[in-house]
């Protein structure tokens, strides 16, 4: 692709994620209660979805429905609930990580304390429901509650997906390889975050005439992209207007493809070293937080742990769109179809998406 190409394709992909984040959070302020408890609870409650965020599971849904002839407003009820459900997800996950920021500022659980953080998530989740309940008019009652089993599905995935993650911060690293790092992104990200909001939004716009198994194929792809590049800036990324604590993954010993290939790379002895540094265990290495990070990311670099896991999400990257084809490929061409696909570039290089 031509740099002209690329910025064009970076272009769209920009301006319909502004387009439909803006919709996205002006519904979704309408389903945040404006009553008491206001300080311990629903000021809470509003204080992620109002941080600046990407958007990219709303603008996924409901590009994938009007690609598929569906109305913006048909599935800006799901959108929102997806949004509302990402929040809750973000809180929990802050607190299960011991996050320190989130989209630049104190994570929830920093600046309000543990049980209350806790509590807005649990009414962040609850509330996601709200859209879809309201949603039935519009879409009829057999539609409707296919959404509803939909979601369901999702949510039940991915926390699965979180519990697996969870255990292995308290396993040896030799048990998992990349084989098992997707299997675990495909259940903790991929369903809700790109491979639901492509069904739910095939589903919607189609009617329920969607060929859903095409759709998660390339969400899957799609969501492992997200994952992976996720991943990589929290090693590269040290600009903190981005909003994330930087080498947090590796404070948290979390699995990634980074560290899978560094264990292989190195001898044993540098492997006890990182094994000693990485995760909760790392605290009594009697190493700071700051040295650690450097240090593990400088083996990266060196071992070219780095450089493997961009080409990885290359071949990812690939075979998005590849499925791409078989899933939407054949619907009428539209700036929807186009966005959809130009997503898939947008996640995998920094560059386009003008970082």
């Amino acid at each position: 692709m031509s740099i002209a190409a690329a910025r064009g394709e970076g272009t769209l992909v920009a301006r319909m994620l502004a387009a439909d984040r803006e919709r996205t959070h002006r519904a979704l302020l309408s389903y945040l209660p404006d009553r008491e408890p206001r300080a311990s609870l629903y000021d809470l409650v509003a204080e992620y979805p109002s941080r600046a965020s990407k958007g990219i599971r709303p603008a996924l849904c409901l590009a994938t429905c009007r690609a598929h002839g569906g109305r913006t407003d048909d599935a800006l009820g799901a959108a929102v609930a997806i949004e509302l459900l990402h929040n809750a997800f973000l809180v929990h996950d802050d607190i299960c990580d011991g996050a320190l920021l989130r989209r630049g500022e104190p994570a929830l659980h920093v600046e309000h304390g543990l049980p209350l953080a806790l509590n807005a998530g649990n009414a962040l989740a609850w509330l996601a429901f709200d859209p879809l309940l309201g949603n039935t008019d519009a879409l009829g009652p057999r539609l409707a509650l296919e959404v509803l089993a939909e979601f369901e599905h999702m949510v039940k995935r991915t926390i699965e997906g979180h519990a697996v993650e969870l255990s292995w911060r308290e396993r040896s690293f030799d048990e998992i390889d990349s084989h098992a790092y997707l299997e675990l992104v495909l259940a903790k990200t991929c369903w809700y975050s790109s491979i639901h909001p492509c069904r739910i939004g095939a589903l919607i716009g189609a009617r329920g005439e969607a060929d859903l198994d095409a759709i998660a194929r390339f969400g899957f792809f799609l969501g492992a992209v997200l994952q992976i590049r996720d991943d990589i800036e929290n090693v590269t990324d040290r600009d903190e207007q981005h909003g994330k604590d930087f080498g947090g993954d590796i404070i948290e010993g979390k699995p990634t493809l980074l560290l899978i290939h560094l264990r292989g790379a190195v001898s044993d002895d540098v492997r006890a070293e990182v094994d000693s540094l990485v995760g909760p265990a790392g605290d009594r290495s009697g190493v700071d937080r700051a040295q650690r990070i450097e240090r593990i990311v400088g083996l990266m670099e060196e071992h070219g742990s780095i450089d493997y896991t961009c080409a990885f999400a290359d071949g990812l990257a690939g075979a998005a769109l590849a499925e791409f084809d078989v899933a939407m490929g054949w619907l009428p061409d539209s700036a929807d179809k186009a966005f959809v696909r130009s997503l898939v570039l947008h996640l995998r290089d920094p560059a386009i998406r003008g970082r």
